[in-house]
């Protein structure tokens, strides 16, 4: 399957913000945030350096699975500081092949040190829904014998 675009095109299509904690914040704040915001992940920031990522399944396995408190402790105890980014003229099909080796949800977009956004599976499921709905169209149109004008 040909899955055309890249993640530039999809992040011109996204919502500006970026939602982001402190390493130093509790996790209750981090899950409160992600709650508010309608969110499976926030990144981490550090001085304005994104420093690792937090999601609610890090949440899941190292707290409650744990027995931690999510009041006592804090966001860089369970973040993901291994992280792994993509550049904004990568592919969508490059992307969603890494995503899915990997068993990840969320990936940031980053060039020339600087964060650019966030991308996750759902992003670019919409993104090859979308370009699969305009080739139909388009073929639909050709079979029946219209033509854009």
């Amino acid at each position: 399957m040909d899955v055309s675009g890249t993640i530039e095109t999809i992040l011109g299509n996204k919502p500006r913000p970026i939602w982001s904690v402190s390493p130093d914040a509790t996790i209750y704040d981090a899950i409160a945030m992600m709650a508010e915001k309608n969110v499976g992940a926030l990144l981490v920031m550090e001085n304005e350096k994104l420093v690792g990522i937090i999601s609610e399944r890090d949440y899941s396995r190292k707290v409650m699975l744990k027995g931690k408190t999510s009041r006592d402790s804090f966001v860089r105890e369970i973040m993901t500081t291994e992280l792994t980014t993509a550049h904004p003229r990568e592919t969508v099909e490059e992307c969603l092949r890494f995503m899915t080796d990997k068993r990840i949800r969320h990936l940031p977009v980053v060039a020339e040190g600087e964060l650019r956004g966030v991308i996750s599976i759902g992003d670019l499921v919409k993104h090859v829904i979308s370009a699969q709905s305009a080739t139909l169209e388009q073929l639909k149109d050709y079979i029946s014998g219209g033509y854009p004008s």
